[in-house]
């Protein structure tokens, strides 16, 4: 369901009881949604593409959100996670009350407030998961240079929510569900997930470039996989990312040679 996003229209005439401008209102009978916005692909792409983000807590002390910026990747089902010191404030408050929110935008030029974002909301606890920690560190691979401190450890938010802004009447709330990619079906893809994407980074570079730049958009650049999951491959090239979903679920892994070739050559009819 999409809402009126109240907080980017900028200006306009007085807020009526609704808590929508008579302006809002005018444009929005003229306009109407846009039928042809997918909000949940955009709030997924946020979820899965965007490196860094505001982590905000609650002071253990005061009460207040604290927010402070964090790198950020994603575990095979799409949950956050974050690389964080037992040094750090923000580790101190998840100690005392895991409940927390971190804002995912996307960045580019013009209005900051033009570009979609998203807000997930859940509890956040260590994950002692080998799964997760190589996840995290293939999508920022220079944070291996302090991962192994010892008051380093990567944490794990339990999504319960989130909240989509993708521009001037493009908010909507997403459940846990409809944002998360469901795994229960898909041990056999997760058992070779590691080996499918050094496979894919030794052999098959060119495939990944063309993922990235004629199925994704992307940049040019030297770009390499970091994550499989049922629901797309998740690329990197230094500080670019990319997200490119399959054209279909994948659940087994003798699915996903198949499924990774029929993009290739997607992306080689595209180029040509």
């Amino acid at each position: 369901m999409v809402q009126v996003d109240r907080g980017g229209a900028g200006g306009g005439a007085n807020p009526g009881e609704s808590g929508v401008s008579e302006e809002a209102k005018a444009i929005l009978e003229r306009v109407g949604p846009d039928p042809a916005y997918d909000g949940l692909a955009v709030a997924k792409g946020l979820l899965r593409g965007v490196r860094a983000g505001a982590l905000a807590t609650l002071d253990r002390a005061a009460g207040f959100p604290f927010a402070t910026l964090v790198t950020v990747a994603t575990d095979v089902d799409g949950a956050p996670l974050f690389l964080l010191s037992r040094l750090s404030g923000h580790t101190a408050n998840l100690a005392a009350d895991p409940r927390a929110s971190v804002l995912l935008a996307e960045r580019g030029r013009g209005d900051p407030l033009a570009h979609p974002r998203l807000t997930v909301i859940g509890r956040i606890a260590p994950a002692d998961d080998p799964r997760a920690r190589a996840r995290f560190l293939a999508r920022h691979p220079k944070a291996k240079l302090y991962a192994g401190f010892g008051d380093f450890a990567v944490f794990r938010m339990a999504v319960e929510g989130a909240h989509l802004n993708g521009g001037f009447a493009r908010a909507m709330a997403v459940s846990r569900d409809d944002l998360l990619t469901r795994i229960d079906d898909a041990q056999s893809l997760l058992a070779l997930e590691e080996s499918a994407v050094a496979h894919m980074n030794a052999d098959h570079r060119e495939a990944l470039a063309l993922y990235a730049t004629r199925l994704a958009g992307a940049a040019d650049g030297d770009w390499r996989a970091t994550g499989i999951d049922p629901d797309g491959i998740d690329l990197a090239a230094g500080d670019l990312t990319a997200r490119v979903p399959f054209p279909e679920r994948v659940s087994e892994g003798g699915r996903l040679r198949r499924v990774l070739k029929e993009m290739a050559d997607a992306a080689r009819e595209a180029e040509g």
